[in-house]
């Protein structure tokens, strides 16, 4: 009986300090288990007290009275499925006649006290069939992204869900997309983690940091151009203009618009080309944005129209191009000028992470998800990288993209640095690589043959 104790003792105490400082550890050993075993025991109960209950059904009424046994009690959601996973449990339900997929939702909040759990989910996949994603700990808390991961073209892994599942990227999905966040919140190791991610992939990076490229200028290596300065940062962007048109000529040369070739076949945008004729797409990063909205005198002023129109442009038109834009700021409103909110309205991807004030939020997520403004004003301040991500359709998760260093970003660029495609609109602007390294860098058109 004391081996028995003493054991008991050295597992709980071993529970308990996992639990402390390793929760996904005690999750894969012990707190998956109790969580099963916590899920099938009061699931009956917790679905009556949770209101995801219905009366049985006449017949069943019926045959109990012509039979004189018991009434059978109310019917909760069938369980189809229950899976567990690194982080958390997932439970596939299927709905009684009567209820709806909102009335689990709804619920999300009871379920997660119920089951002590420390997050949960909801999804309909299909009428009548609901998912609920449930965690067992706060996997934010120590960002720890999944070994394998589903990465695809165009399709970037750059963060963690709340419910324990991947944030991508998908730029076939959402063409362009707008960042926001605070000095010192997170959105800079947000911005490394996607050059991180799409340096291994054939596709042209094009910056626009107007702090002098102090953010991205380390990673040049991998970038096909790259502006520090609003006069650079217009003729980029007029030449991107140029190469979206170019684009389009390609792809009306190519259509095939034929009586003997389906319809399917018919190019309508570089995806649609043989692979020997599309051109590489291009992902365009723009670090503060205002930088580029604000002016001072006339002249700045005419500059700062060239820049928004060109923008705009790209926004409306460049998706089909394979020109994609990625927009970043610590505000972005109607206050930059004419043209912002037009801006504004094609970029379909949202992600704010900490801002100081409910307008900032408001400018994410208020045109698409009003839920999301409460969630992104709450986000403290300690939690670096913490953010709320959502897109047009209205619906928003909690992410947090693992903490990625500068140097670890530059070392990712620098091995795919062969990956850098030359593109002729854009050579003037390649960063020009010093040969030593205390040697002066310029940012500055560079002419063809130091190209």
């Amino acid at each position: 009986m004391t081996d028995f104790t003493v054991a008991l003792v050295l597992v709980v105490a071993a529970a308990g300090l996992l639990r402390w400082r390793r929760p996904a550890w005690y999750w894969l050993t012990f707190g998956v288990t109790l969580a099963v075993v916590r899920i099938l025991v009061r699931y009956g109960s917790v679905m009556d007290a949770c209101g995801l209950t219905v009366p049985p059904a006449r017949w069943r009424l019926a045959l109990a009275r012509a039979t004189n046994r018991p009434i059978p009690g109310p019917r909760a959601p069938r369980i189809l499925r229950l899976r567990p996973t690194r982080t958390g449990l997932v439970l596939r339900l299927k709905l009684r006649p009567g209820q709806d997929a909102f009335d689990v939702a709804a619920s999300s909040d009871r379920l997660r006290h119920s089951f002590a759990m420390y997050g949960v989910t909801s999804r309909e996949l299909r009428s009548g069939v609901v998912e609920v994603r449930m965690t067992g700990y706060d996997v934010l808390k120590r960002v720890q992204m999944p070994a394998k991961t589903d990465t695809r073209p165009m399709r970037v892994p750059v963060a963690l869900r709340q419910d324990g599942s991947v944030h991508y990227r998908d730029y076939r999905a959402i063409p362009h997309a707008l960042t926001l966040g605070a000095t010192e919140s997170g959105k800079s190791v947000y911005q490394r983690n996607l050059v991180a991610g799409l340096a291994p992939m054939d596709v042209a990076l094009v910056g626009i940091d107007c702090k002098q490229g102090v953010e991205l200028f380390p990673m040049a290596r991998r970038f096909s151009a790259l502006a520090d300065d609003p006069d650079t940062a217009a003729e980029v962007l007029d030449a991107l203009v140029v190469r979206m048109q170019r684009t389009y000529r390609i792809i009306r040369a190519q259509q095939r618009i034929t009586a003997d070739v389906p319809d399917a076949e018919i190019a309508a945008d570089i995806w649609d080309l043989p692979d020997h004729l599309r051109p590489v797409p291009v992902v365009v990063l723009v670090d503060e944005v205002a930088e580029l909205a604000l002016y001072a005198n006339k002249e700045e002023e005419k500059r700062r129209d060239r820049i928004i129109t060109a923008l705009v442009r790209l926004a409306q038109l460049g998706r089909a191009a394979g020109i994609y834009l990625e927009i970043c700021g610590q505000r972005f409103g109607s206050e930059l000028g004419k043209g912002i909110t037009m801006l504004r309205a094609q970029l379909t991807g949202r992600t704010a992470h900490r801002v100081n004030d409910e307008t900032s939020a408001n400018m994410a997520f208020g045109d698409i998800a009003p839920d999301a403004v409460l969630a992104a004003i709450q986000i403290p301040a300690e939690m670096r990288g913490l953010a709320i991500s959502g897109d047009s359709s209205g619906g928003w998760h909690r992410i947090r993209a693992p903490h990625t260093s500068l140097r670890q970003a530059v070392n990712i660029c620098n091995r795919h640095a062969d990956r850098t495609p030359d593109l002729p609109e854009l050579a003037p602007f390649r960063p020009v690589l010093a040969a030593s390294a205390a040697a002066p860098v310029s940012l500055a058109k560079a002419s063809s043959a130091a190209v």
